[in-house]
Order: structure tokens, then C-alpha cells, then sequence
């Protein structure tokens, strides 16, 4: 008799932007019981999922499943580096990043089958100021917007639109001391990413080429830019052009070393934490196992990809708006599905 395949699915029920019941609900349609032997469970404090899969780890289990937002999946994620328990993701967050990435499905019946396969590869990480990192870490106006966004009272892709809209054109860029394999430069950016995936999440490429797999990090520098260049930078970023903007630089590099004019907020993999002067970031080759889907993906255009999943997740966003603007809203996102199934048929046909 073969030995089943043991999964720990850790729900956080109150993270992302949907139900996770209907989720739960899908597992036994998807894991045969010939093959797997699993378990679910839900976390009701902050750290619990952490605590979760430290305990799975020790139990020897095969898969942990992070069942909820980009903060469930990294605080799984963290706890499953150089350990010998892959990571799977059912993504329900509202970036995503890892698991678009990953080409995990955002929906459940997607990621569950891309999870029944049960495909792992060894991967990459990353650590900034001694933090781990599985998508990117930053200094500069990401860092600034993903503190912005941690303190507001709503999540969710408008909230983060809305603070990057508001506050972009108040930033002010800072100077930093970049030192790549020895090699020292000063720069006045606007930002610097160090990617380890491609993107920040909602099909927003802020390293196009990036790779968990080839043992390197893709740094992305972003120069000061006027207002009139914004819209440009922001439709590169969505299709995957950014490298070729003007004030871009890219370095690939193991080993970054940054020294700013002053202490202040980074983040890693969109959460904001106070930092130093002085940091570094470097990549670990391999460090963590996660379940990847090894399908081939129709192409989808990356703007036509994230404007789908806002008008599909934008119901929790106006249900405090009023009757009327509730109805216009819907017979607007009803056209759309009309016309984004159409195309999306078209596409796949090519």
C-alpha cells in the first residue's frame, strides 16, 4: 500500500477578501483519500498559523496549505524555510503575488488541483534586516504605501490604489548607497525592489525576468520621474515592459548592502517594518520547498487579468454605498463578465 501523502490546511477565516466555508467544503472533491491523509484547522490569533506549522513540521507532515491572505502565507512560509514540509497556497488574499507567481489558480477549484497534483520544487528566498522573503522586499515608496496600507481601516486593492494614487505625488525621493558584489554607486531613487518573484502582487511586474529558481536576485532601481511619466511607468509595470523605462536600472546579484540618508520604514513582501541606516538583503539559494503548478497557462494580458479579479472582488468594497450606486455598479460588472467572457474565449482559441 502506498503511503498517503499528510497536508495541514491552516484557514485563517478572518484574512483575504472572501468566505473560506466554500473552500473547506471543496477539499474532499479534490484530495482522494487513497492518496492523502489531511487535516484543517483555523487560527483565531495573529501568530497562531506560525505555531501551526512549526507543530506540523515536527509531525513529519508532507504539505502545509496556507488557506488565506498574502500575511497567512508568508508567516506559513517562514516557518517552513530549510525544513523538509513543502508550502501550498490557496490564494484569498488581495495581491496574491506568490501564488500568481507560482501560477496557482485564484480560485479554490484551481488551486486544489494544482495542489492534488502535488508537484514540489526546492526554491529560493530571500532576507532583508534578518526577515525572510518570498516575493520582494524594498526601500523607498513601496515600503512607504505597503505602511500606508497596513494602517488603514480597509484592505483590499481599491485601499491600496487609493493610498498610491494619494500619496505618490508627495513622495520624495531619497538618496542611497548601493553596494553590489563590492562594487559601490550613490542614487537618488524612488524606489529599490529586490525581487526574488517577479511581481508585487495583482499582476504588477515590478521584475519581469525574476526567478525562484536560479539562485539570484533581480534588483529593480527606479529614478525620480515626473508626474506626466507616471502613467507610462504604471502601464509598464502591468505588461511587463518596466526594464525598458529610462529610469529604470536593473542589477541581478546574491548580496545587496543599501545605506540611506536615514532610518525608516522597508517592507518585505508588503509588510512595513522600521529599519536602519544600514541593510542588507540577501538571497538564499533552495531554502524552501512549495507546491508549484507545472500546467501551461493560456495567455492572459496582465491588465485584462487584474481588472477581472477587481470587478470580481470589488462587492465588499461598495457594500456600504447606496441602493442606487450598489445597482449601477452591478449592471456595469454584469456587462463586463459579457464582454471578458468573449474575449477570454477568443484568446484561448489562439
Amino acid at each position: 500500500m502506498e503511503t498517503r501523502t499528510k497536508i495541514l490546511f491552516i484557514v485563517n477565516p478572518i484574512s483575504g477578501t472572501s468566505d473560506k466555508q466554500h473552500i473547506i467544503d471543496l477539499i474532499p472533491r479534490y484530495l482522494e483519500d487513497s492518496r492523502f491523509e489531511y487535516t484543517i484547522t483555523q487560527t483565531d490569533h495573529r501568530g497562531q498559523a506560525a505555531e501551526l506549522t512549526d507543530q506540523a513540521v515536527r509531525n513529519g507532515m508532507d504539505i502545509v496549505v496556507a488557506v488565506g491572505g498574502d500575511g497567512t502565507i508568508n508567516e506559513v512560509a517562514r516557518s517552513l524555510i530549510h525544513t523538509n514540509t513543502a508550502l501550498g497556497i490557496i490564494p484569498c488574499g488581495s495581491g496574491n503575488g506568490l501564488a500568481r507567481h507560482l501560477y496557482i489558480p485564484m480560485d479554490a477549484d484551481g488551486a486544489l488541483k494544482v495542489l492534488s497534483e502535488c508537484h514540489i520544487e526546492q526554491l529560493d528566498y530571500g532576507v532583508i534586516d534578518e526577515v525572510p522573503f518570498f516575493c520582494t522586499c524594498g526601500v523607498g515608496f513601496d515600503a512607504f504605501i505597503s505602511d500606508r496600507f497596513s494602517k488603514a481601516g480597509r484592505r483590499g486593492l481599491l485601499t491600496y490604489i487609493e493610498n498610491t494614487l494619494k500619496e505618490g505625488l508627495k513622495y520624495k525621493p531619497d538618496t542611497y548607497e548601493i553596494t553590489i558584489d563590492g562594487e559601490r554607486q550613490i542614487y537618488k531613487a524612488f524606489l529599490i525592489a529586490c525581487a526574488n518573484a517577479s511581481q508585487y502582487g495583482n499582476n504588477v511586474y515590478i521584475a519581469p525576468h525574476a526567478s525562484m529558481s536560479d539562485g539570484l536576485m533581480d534588483v529593480t532601481l527606479m529614478e525620480p520621474f515626473t508626474v506626466l511619466e507616471a502613467p507610462q511607468i504604471a502601464i509598464q509595470l502591468f505588461n511587463k515592459t518596466i526594464e525598458n523605462n529610462s529610469h529604470i536600472r536593473t542589477f541581478r546579484c546574491r548580496h545587496l548592502h543599501i545605506k540611506r540618508s536615514s532610518p525608516g520604514v522597508i517592507h518585505f513582501d508588503g509588510d512595513p517594518k522600521e529599519a536602519d541606516v544600514e541593510l542588507d538583503v540577501q538571497l538564499v539559494p533552495k531554502g524552501i520547498r512549495m507546491v508549484v503548478n507545472t500546467q501551461q497557462q493560456p495567455y492572459i494580458p496582465p491588465l485584462l487579468r487584474t481588472f477581472t479579479e477587481l470587478y470580481h472582488g470589488m462587492n465588499e468594497e461598495i457594500s456600504h454605498l447606496g441602493a442606487d450606486i450598489r445597482a449601477d455598479f452591478l449592471e456595469h460588472q454584469r456587462r463586463f463578465r459579457t464582454i471578458n467572457k468573449e474575449l477570454l474565449q477568443k484568446l484561448r482559441k489562439k
